[in-house]
């Protein structure tokens, strides 16, 4: 935004129309605090947080300002697709009354990304199943790719550059896990617990005693997150009864 003017929040919040609070979780409280005597109280303000709803910006809400708790349901890491990808994901949106729904509904439009409400209570059950279907999933291929690594490493002609298109064991492990991995989430989000395969959804107890071990001598922290995730597939497939019992005897 090189038009921007960049000064102290609380001289911004003087005239601004629009305030927009995109701060961690922890810093809102206290911004709020610091803008409740200064803030423009025909302004539009609200929040980014995904766990909090629309009561924390209550101190400005009685000054007479539409609040809005307005989050966008997208991972951002600092990179130019980070805008782009606005227009395509959804966003929560949490209002005290019809009017703050009806704007923020708007702004969500106006971005070309879709307005979902959600409700005061539920904001971190909401957040929750975010973070735990995107944060949690990129540890997960993180771990993934560590083993994978470590598999591929004494392969036949990984020496060989041709071999490796130019590149390295490490670029391989995630071409190798690329496909399968969004195979397997546009399954899960088209199937649900159906699209579960492999050997804990199949209840073979003896392949998953195998990567136990296997995935142990690589990163036993891994194992740990693999023996978690082993119990739940295998009580989302009905498999616990042949599942459950060797993941407690490897636990011990």
């Amino acid at each position: 935004l090189p038009e921007a003017r960049v000064d102290a929040p609380a001289v911004i919040a003087v005239k601004a129309e629009l305030l927009i609070l995109a701060v961690p979780d922890t810093q809102l409280p206290a911004l709020v605090d610091e803008l409740a005597d200064r803030v423009n109280p025909s302004a539009i303000v609200l929040h980014t947080s995904g766990a909090l709803g629309v009561a924390v910006l209550a101190p400005l809400a009685r000054l007479g300002c539409t609040t809005i708790a307005f989050h966008p349901a997208m991972t951002f890491v600092d990179d130019p697709d980070d805008t782009a990808r606005l227009a395509d994901c959804c966003v929560g949106i949490t209002a005290a009354d019809e009017i703050g729904h009806a704007v923020g509904q708007a702004l969500a439009l106006e971005i070309g990304a879709e307005p979902v409400r959600v409700p005061e209570s539920a904001r971190p059950l909401y957040h929750a199943a975010l973070a735990h279907g995107a944060n949690h999933l990129v540890a997960l291929v993180d771990d993934a790719v560590v083993a994978l690594r470590a598999a591929l490493a004494g392969g036949v002609g990984l020496d060989d550059p041709e071999f490796l298109g130019g590149g390295s064991v490490d670029a391989l492990a995630e071409r190798v896990l690329a496909p399968l991995a969004r195979a397997a989430l546009e399954n899960a989000l088209a199937r649900g617990p159906s699209a579960l395969t492999g050997p804990a959804a199949r209840g073979d107890a003896a392949a998953v005693t195998r990567h136990l071990a296997a995935i142990d001598a690589v990163e036993p922290a891994i194992t740990d997150a693999y023996r978690a995730q082993s119990r739940r597939a295998a009580a989302q497939s009905g498999t616990s009864a042949m599942i459950d019992p060797v993941l407690e005897k490897e636990n011990r």
